[in-house]
């Protein structure tokens, strides 16, 4: 059995058992990017690089308990994480595992079918839930409060400067065209290269009041020449903007 999704998803798998890790790898990868991680601290470098939507945690790593990785990975970045632990697993302990945050539980042995359809759950509701806070390091963007924040810092965004900005961590990695932008954002039908160059003039807009409240601030913003922008969150792709 596969998942199906409208779209693919990128999906990280954190098991350090290699036939639970290839079993769980071949049954996502059919349909959606996935990359592997045998330890907490290969994860998380992986996180940083790869922004996955879910991740699905061995709940007894070797350096790192899988409810604390997840965590801190959900510290970084809103995602879907799914905990695996052996069905020895006390009540108590897995009320405490619910309540830090972790959106399902599974207890080994588990089907190929199980673990598909309840993937398929959670990655239906992503597409129907608005994500209320994104969480990037120390950037926060909060919906609710319409709040952008760079460490303790508030930063003072008009309403299209937010929704801009909103709109594109919400997708982190994937390059919007300035077209696009137009369309989602905006909501006007793009017809003139002339109004593309709007999407500059907000940028650039945005970047300066993130530099203005610290100067070291990552570019989380990045063109792609002659197309559109992309949001990246990984500090090792982001470069100094410049007051």
């Amino acid at each position: 059995m596969t998942i199906s999704t409208e779209q693919i998803s990128q999906m990280l798998v954190v098991e350090n058992d290699a036939p639970v890790g290839n079993f769980i790898y071949g049954c996502l990868n059919q349909t959606n990017q996935v990359q592997s991680a045998a330890d907490g601290k290969t994860a998380l470098e992986i996180f940083e690089e790869f922004n996955p939507v879910l991740v699905i945690v061995d709940g007894n790593l070797p350096d790192n308990i899988g409810v604390k990785l997840g965590q801190e990975i959900q510290k970084r970045k809103n995602v879907f994480l799914v905990v695996i632990f052996s069905s020895s697993t006390g009540e108590e302990d897995r009320i405490n595992i619910i309540k830090a945050g972790v959106d399902d539980l599974i207890d080994q042995p588990f089907s190929l079918e199980d673990l598909a359809v309840r993937i398929e759950i959670l990655l239906r509701e992503m597409k129907t839930v608005t994500p209320r806070n994104l969480v990037f390091g120390e950037l926060g963007i909060d919906l609710m409060s319409r709040d952008v924040r760079w460490k303790e810092k508030t930063l003072a965004l008009t309403a299209l400067e937010f929704q801009l900005l909103y709109f594109l961590a919400t997708y982190p990695g994937k390059a919007w065209s300035r077209q696009q932008l137009i369309e989602k954002v905006w909501g006007w039908k793009c017809n003139d290269a002339r109004d593309e160059q709007v999407v500059d003039v907000y940028i650039r807009m945005i970047r300066r009041k993130l530099a203005k409240v610290d100067s070291a601030v990552p570019n989380f913003i990045q063109a792609t020449h002659g197309y559109g922008y992309t949001f990246a969150p990984s500090d090792r792709n982001n470069k100094v903007v410049s007051k």
